[in-house]
């Protein structure tokens, strides 16, 4: 086999191989093997057909095609490992000459990882939000908690917004009953809109006994698109009652005795979350800034692959939730075409990011450890509901093993990243990574418990 490499721009290179007739011959064996396995000729067992009959009945082109189609990856990894390139992504492979008996020809273009030069990260400077806490804010989480610890009383009166109702609903289309269109006894919080267009204000104003018809349009089944006529009774109107916002109300929905420390809690919980969404911003404008700085360039072809895996994913997860890409296009308000603009532009800066935590990772020697891959198998079979070992045998198979060992070795990268890059927010004060590391500390503790 003899190979040639042609630098086609930073990201792409034309792999030019040649390999002798001779050194088809094993792959030629193989296609042989495999067809005399596959077809059925009288006068003769399966797995013992001559190859001449072979080329009689299935064709020697076919034969050649087979071999050509098993030799090409095995001569373009010898021919990428002889000239050190770092592929990414599949190649896209042309024959450029072939006849039985003669020599091989042909090309793979494949995109590279280029050379990244990495900037100085003590020199990067970046500015976040300044963390701050506004009574209105706590004001929001105690009342939310208050809502949690509502009772509901039953009222002699007419139904109003906020209210709780038990309904009976039937509803036709022409006098016909819709299938699945009755129901009874419903809870249903008047105003929330969870139910039918036009049932929150038909209800509105019925006491306990009374009943009301209005009309909506169908969303699904068989009369979607169509109106239907709806019935709804009013069986019983309930009251939201909230507790009094004193030191019982503290004792009653949190381990704290008083209203005060109770809210000191929820201001102290508002500052982590603020801390850690200051880290963040921090951590997005660093790599925006140090991938422009490098010019990192982004491989067409893994980009593309990576917008298809996107789009692909986008419409698995419609799917499950019984919608399709048109639907979402159509309440988005958006052609297929902004879509995937939308998708290439995040891919880009995606594949960009990784191209460079890679390089960074290369060059400072960053090691996964046999337990830090570990925790992030547990960490992802959690999330995944399912067992450990369960989880990374089916990465295994499917060969995503390795892409998650990648995800760690940048994930570390990325940390390093954090560690030395200079972060204040608008007040000129200096954001540390405190708020980040007792995350981790309790991730890893949450780990260790399961584990145990």
């Amino acid at each position: 086999m003899k190979s040639t490499v042609e630098t086609l721009s930073p990201t792409r290179v034309r792999l030019a191989i040649e390999v002798p007739f001779v050194e088809l011959e094993p792959s030629l064996k193989k296609a042989y093997r495999e067809i005399a396995q596959q077809v059925n000729v009288p006068g003769f067992r399966r797995g013992k057909i001559p190859a001449a009959v072979i080329d009689q009945r299935v064709g020697r082109g076919a034969v050649l095609n087979e071999a050509v189609q098993e030799a090409i990856p095995e001569n373009i990894l010898a021919a990428v490992r002889e000239h050190d390139v770092k592929t990414l992504g599949r190649p896209e492979v042309e024959i450029t000459e072939f006849n039985d008996g003669d020599t091989l020809k042909f090309t793979a273009e494949v995109d590279v990882r280029p050379e990244i030069t990495i900037p100085d990260l003590a020199t990067v400077e970046v500015t976040v939000d300044e963390l701050q806490i506004s009574d209105t804010e706590v004001d929001e989480q105690v009342k939310n908690l208050r809502e949690r610890f509502a009772t509901l009383k039953t009222v002699e009166r007419a139904a109003q917004e906020g209210d709780f109702v038990q309904l009976d609903l039937a509803a036709t289309v022409d006098g016909d009953e819709v299938p699945g269109g009755t129901a009874s006894n419903i809870s249903h919080e008047v105003g929330s809109k969870q139910l039918l267009p036009g049932l929150d204000e038909a209800v509105v104003g019925l006491s306990a006994g009374e009943e009301t018809s209005f009309v909506t349009q169908l969303v699904g089944g068989d009369f979607a698109g169509r109106d239907a006529d709806v019935k709804v009774t009013v069986r019983t109107v309930k009251e939201k009652e909230l507790p009094e916002l004193n030191d019982d109300f503290a004792q009653i929905a949190s381990e704290f005795d008083t209203l005060d420390e109770l809210r000191a809690d929820v201001r102290e919980r508002l500052t982590k979350d603020k801390r850690m969404e200051q880290i963040y911003a921090a951590r997005d404008k660093a790599l925006e800034q140090l991938v422009a700085t490098a010019e990192v360039p982004a491989p067409e072809g893994v980009v593309r692959e990576e917008v298809d895996h996107r789009k692909q994913a986008m419409v698995d997860q419609l799917e499950r939730i019984g919608a399709s890409l048109d639907d979402y296009l159509a309440a988005e308000e958006k052609t297929e075409e902004q879509i995937t603009t939308e998708l290439t532009e995040a891919a880009t800066q995606g594949v960009r990011i990784q191209l460079l935590l890679d390089s960074l990772a290369d060059a400072e020697n960053v090691q996964v450890t046999d337990d830090e891959f570990g925790h992030e198998i547990v960490h992802r079979a959690q999330r995944a509901g399912m067992a450990p070992q369960q989880y990374y045998d089916q990465l295994v198979r499917s060969g995503a093993a390795g892409a998650v060992f990648g995800d760690v070795r940048r994930g570390k990268a990325l940390a390093s990243v954090m560690e030395r890059i200079k972060i204040k927010d608008t007040a000129g004060n200096e954001v540390t990574l405190d708020a980040l590391r007792e995350e981790n500390e309790a991730a890893h503790e949450h780990d260790h418990d399961h584990e145990h």
